[in-house]
């Protein structure tokens, strides 16, 4: 079956469509189109009363990890990207392998390997004839000219790093229509070698050709604590290292992104996105101190803008925290970011940070950023992810969930140490999954007790919409839990009037716990209603709710 998967997957590569960008919570009916307001915030909501948001993360695969290390070129895996054809359900993952010192090539060091899966839970990874691999190292020992690596690295100063990729159905160049960022070293075109962003592009994902450009622009690698340049001096810096017997090599460049790279396309703005960590100076102004998130774009996914930095460590975090990396996707005219939360496993003083988990980020620009639930961890760490979770900007949208794909070290996040070698050492890529659209809900608070009421109400509340024009709207579904009570939902005029057949006593109450629950009225619809703007309000008794989703 998977074959089959793969030769349907092949022949649509030749289909030309439009491009797709995720912006519907789920599939509508033929000539159709819907609307889906999260609630993930107030951005849609007028006011509300007697409520709460709670926040929920996703619920981490029983069996992770599903792509686990069983390669002689897998000392460690965690960096991912994924994407599920919808017209053959495969799905297709592409992750970062670490090999170390098992292959004495530089360019083998750390690789780009490719699997698939009918189903996004059994993975297969297909033995290519594209890169070979050799190791003298037990048990591994031998020549493997047949392995599932894809891309290697330049065989620079540093390592090779990351896999960002991006899938573009209605790119007009057939070889393009696959594109990967990732982090590399390579000479620039005076020959001088820099370290920044590579791209390669792939007609089918296996195959791919690097981009003539790399590298895409500049980063600073080294320098801790150093003071910042001044301005005519030349960031390059070289020094022979006596104790370790090699030349010391150093790029010096102040706020510039760093070794890691998650790209999407941002259909707001029309260009390409990466959001990722860029370095702080430090309390002395020192270099490389911790990492802040930064945003950079770019029209043709070759020419980047310089980073901004759009979010940092804050007063509310604990003093050693950074952000390690900031993947941020877009979904119904929201961004999110699965926020990589660096960390020191002890406090002592110069403790090397390298626990981390994710916290969910949100913005309705990209560039202001809200932090409401910093002490939730969004995918929940398991045996194999211990020491750290690697998000990417790849979510998968399915009918009734979304998956998140993320890689995982029970060794240190940030290299793994002396443990990443240890027989203890586990890593691989996991799976978590969240029902459609529950980042967040809001449910009524326990009581309300006010002066203003009459009497105390508990477990009530209501949310309100701003005004909506519901003019060629046929129908409207709510995204509920209403399993311990009802939602009952009227319509008010923009002024804020209540419209005769549609209020709460004329509701079916909804109950229950469903993605799409129907609104309806006793003896209305929506046909009858007048033309103009109106709020939806929401009534809760004992129940949650996450989204509402207007379909014309």
């Amino acid at each position: 079956m998977l074959k089959i998967a793969r030769l349907c997957f092949q022949l649509s590569l030749f289909l030309v469509c439009p491009l797709i960008t995720v912006s519907v919570s789920h599939a509508a009916e033929p000539g159709s189109s819907e609307k889906t307001l999260l609630l993930v915030d107030d951005h849609h909501v007028l006011y509300r009363a007697g409520t709460r948001r709670v926040f929920h993360h996703a619920n981490a695969y029983a069996e992770n990890p599903v792509v686990r290390e069983d390669q002689p070129w897998e000392l460690a895996i965690a960096w991912s990207s994924i994407y599920r054809n919808p017209q053959t359900g495969l799905y297709q993952l592409w992750y970062q392998a670490y090999a170390g010192e098992r292959d004495p090539r530089k360019t083998h060091r750390c690789v780009v390997c490719y699997a698939e899966s009918e189903d996004g839970i059994h993975f297969t990874k297909p033995m290519l004839k594209l890169h070979d691999f050799k190791t003298d190292r037990k048990p591994w020992e031998g020549s493997f000219p047949e392995t599932n690596i894809i891309l290697l690295a330049s065989g620079g100063y540093g390592d090779r790093y990351c896999n960002s990729v991006l899938y573009e159905p209605g790119e007009t160049d057939p070889a393009r229509r696959y594109k990967m960022l990732y982090y590399d070293f390579s000479p620039d075109e005076n020959q001088q070698e820099w370290p920044g962003w590579h791209a390669a592009f792939s007609p089918d994902g296996i195959h791919w050709t690097k981009s003539s450009r790399n590298p895409l622009n500049q980063t600073a690698y080294g320098g801790r604590t150093l003071q910042p340049l001044f301005t005519e001096e030349d960031p390059y810096k070289e020094q022979w290292d006596k104790r370790k017997n090699f030349m010391r090599k150093q790029w010096l460049l102040p706020l510039s992104m760093s070794d890691a790279v998650d790209v999407f396309y941002d259909p707001k703005q029309k260009e390409y996105a990466v959001y990722g960590k860029c370095w702080l100076n430090g309390p002395d102004g020192g270099l490389a101190w911790k990492h802040a998130m930064a945003r950079s774009s770019s029209k043709d996914f070759l020419s980047w803008s310089a980073p901004e930095i759009v979010c940092s460590p804050d007063d509310e975090d604990a003093a050693n925290t950074e952000f390690h990396n900031s993947p941020v996707f877009f979904y119904n005219d929201c961004y999110f970011c699965l926020n990589q939360i660096l960390r020191a496993r002890g406090e002592a003083v110069g403790a090397k940070a390298d626990l981390m988990h994710i916290e969910l980020m949100i913005s309705r620009d990209g560039i202001h950023w809200d932090r409401p639930c910093r002490e939730l961890s969004f995918i929940p760490q398991q045996p194999f992810s211990s020491g750290g979770i690697f998000t990417n900007a790849t979510p998968v949208f399915l009918q009734d969930s979304i998956r998140f794909y993320f890689g995982g070290y029970t060794s240190g996040a940030i290299g793994g140490g002396s443990k990443l070698t240890d027989a203890s050492q586990q890593s691989g890529v996991g799976l978590a999954t969240l029902p459609l659209d529950r980042f967040a809900g809001i449910r009524p608070v326990e009581l309300s007790a006010q002066s203003t009421l009459k009497k105390p109400l508990k477990n009530i509340g209501q949310v309100t919409l701003k005004p909506l024009d519901l003019k060629d709207i046929q129908e409207i579904t709510v995204n509920a839990d209403a399993t311990k009570g009802k939602i009952q939902v009227e319509l008010l005029t923009a002024a804020g009037f209540r419209v005769p057949g549609f209020s709460k006593t004329d509701a079916k109450p909804l109950t229950g716990d469903s993605l799409t629950h129907p609104v309806g009225w006793k003896k209305q619809t929506l046909k009858d209603l007048p033309a103009g703007k109106y709020m939806l309000r929401l009534h809760l008794d004992h129940a949650e709710v996450f989204a509402v989703t207007l379909k014309n």
